[in-house]
């Protein structure tokens, strides 16, 4: 059963409320008439739409709401999930790509310095050790990821300050350099 499908089961009130029913624990069809407050021709109705479409199924005498089709269903909405960046083998910095960066590009800028320093080691591998790149071209490689280009530059900047990885430190030292000499001391 697809989404669409189960949409369609569940269109209709008295099947949502058989539906309901049957999760909160009801297993006989007097059970299902009393938590579902409808009358039994009713009930009957939608009981027989749902099992034949698959939703609910009668096991030793007892009525069953098949959970598992719900499962599937739910699956089978779900768009394929866009490629993300190769694993790089390290758990965290892979748990982190998977949730920020989709199709090579950063889809949110993470709130955690943790998750975020994560990224920004991700992306400073684009940048080549000692090469020194002035702002427009740092500017000009960064929209790439993500369009707060700007952003990601200051972070970048400001992560450089810390301490931390040497690649890290050692690609993002060139990057900061001319902006560093731009701005005010503080």
């Amino acid at each position: 059963m697809n989404a669409a499908e189960l949409a369609g089961l569940l269109s209709e009130p008295e099947r949502l409320r058989v539906v309901a029913a049957l999760a909160l624990g009801a297993t006989t069809v007097a059970e299902v008439v009393a938590r579902a407050d409808l009358d039994l021709r009713t009930m009957t109705r939608a009981l027989r739409r749902l099992e034949t479409g698959g939703l609910v199924s009668t096991v030793d005498g007892l009525l069953v709401l098949r959970g598992d089709v719900i499962k599937e269903a739910a699956r089978s909405a779900v768009p394929p999930q866009a490629t993300g960046e190769p694993p790089t083998g390290d758990r965290a910095m892979d748990s982190v790509l998977r949730r920020f960066v989709i199709d090579g590009r950063l889809v949110s800028i993470p709130a955690s310095h943790g998750k975020r320093r994560k990224i920004l080691e991700h992306i400073v591998m684009a940048f080549e050790p000692g090469v020194r790149y002035p702002e427009r071209d740092v500017n000009a490689m960064l929209p790439a990821w993500h369009p707060d280009y700007a952003t990601l530059r200051r972070y970048l900047v400001d992560e450089q300050g810390r301490a931390g990885s040497s690649r890290m430190v050692r690609n993002t030292s060139t990057i900061a350099s001319k902006r560093r000499a731009t701005m005010p001391r503080r």
